[in-house]
């Protein structure tokens, strides 16, 4: 593949400018394999690459400098043609994270330099609005373009009546309705976003059906394995190990993730706001400003409520977001892991997948 089918892009050849010297090649990190251990897409092949140690110590001191899948780096093929050295990260236009799992306050990003983020549930016992809610606050504040896919639509009586809702909780998202049985609405999701050089990052929890949706997007059944889902709880088991970077026939690049069934925001203080600018938009019409919106005269809030212009379920949605912002205990940040204030106005107004199948996670 050329380097442009893999993204690049005049403003990462700036950025790569400095590095420019005899053997070294910009790269794009394909496959997460273990700790500072990557496959890398160049021009000219695809390498196992390997962190210098000197980029190893620097990333240690600044947070979000490990590598992700999606990011761009700066390489030096050995002279075995199959491995290399990554010197430098370069700089990412877009990225997915998530607060990582345990005490810790660890950022883990999931994808980097994505065009869209589609968040994709199941119409089963799958469904989580909750979890949807977080997803929206997320892909925000990633920079990519966040997409809801409402999956499995024929185990569902009246899908239509479910995007409604959540088109009510995150206004301007575009919601599709899928199902990979009947192959509902998947030609035109690949029509729509599965473009030449676009890259897209596939999230959700197991057995939502991501893998399924990328198998028909990639047209080959067996790319990414799939797995049976418990019928009683709409839960499935992690199939995707890895986060992994594929080609389409359309010339689209496609990253699956695997299953989270929690997704803790990282950051969240200003991301929430963000994601609700109506919200705080009306809350400065407020006479007071430190009005609680319950029974202080001059509330826009009550106002908008009264009048529809501010649904009640999109107020609760911000509300209970604000509200774990608030009650999370403040920790030491720590940097990146590879792989706030209560107010409501701290602003001011035929794919061939680029896999090493010998290389396996430890």
């Amino acid at each position: 593949m050329t380097l442009a089918e893999l993204g690049w892009t005049d403003t990462l050849a700036q950025a790569f400018a400095p590095h420019t010297a005899p053997g070294v090649e910009p790269a794009r990190v394909v496959v997460e394999l273990r700790r500072h251990y990557y496959a890398v897409q160049t021009a000219t092949g695809e390498f196992l690459g390997e962190l210098t140690g000197k980029f190893h110590h620097a990333a240690d001191r600044e947070a979000q400098a490990y590598p992700a899948v999606g990011d761009w780096v700066v390489v030096q093929p050995s002279s075995d043609g199959r491995h290399a050295q990554i010197h430098a990260l370069l700089p990412r236009r877009t990225r997915f994270s998530r607060q990582a799992a345990g005490e810790a306050q660890v950022e883990q990003i999931v994808a980097a330099n994505i065009d869209t983020v589609f968040l994709v549930s199941g119409l089963d016992a799958n469904y989580n609005p909750k979890r949807i809610q977080r997803f929206f606050v997320a892909a925000r504040d990633s920079g990519a373009q966040p997409v809801i896919i409402l999956n499995k639509s024929d185990l569902c009586p009246d899908p239509e009546v479910v995007r409604k809702e959540i088109e009510l909780l995150v206004p301007g998202v575009p919601v599709l309705i899928t199902s990979t049985h009947t192959r509902k609405g998947l030609k035109s999701l690949a029509e729509t976003y599965a473009l030449p050089g676009r890259t897209l990052a596939f999230v959700g929890s197991s057995g939502a059906g991501k893998s399924t949706i990328i198998n028909r997007l990639l047209k080959d059944s067996e790319a990414m394995p799939t797995g049976e889902v418990r019928e009683k709880d709409g839960k499935g088991r992690h199939t995707t190990t890895r986060r992994e970077l594929m080609a389409t026939p359309t010339g689209a690049l496609v990253i699956d993730t695997p299953g989270m069934r929690e997704f803790q925001l990282w950051d969240s203080k200003e991301a929430v706001e963000d994601a609700y600018p109506d919200v705080v938009g009306i809350a400065l019409r407020c006479r007071f400003t430190n009005c609680h919106h319950n029974a202080e005269p001059g509330c826009a809030i009550r106002v908008a409520l009264a009048s529809g212009e501010l649904p009640a379920a999109r107020l609760e949605s911000y509300r209970k977001l604000k509200a774990e912002q608030v009650a999370k205990t403040p920790k030491q940040r720590k940097p990146s892991a590879h792989a706030s204030s209560p107010g409501w106005r701290n602003k001011s107004a035929g794919a061939q997948p680029f896999r090493h199948r010998q290389h396996r996670e430890d």
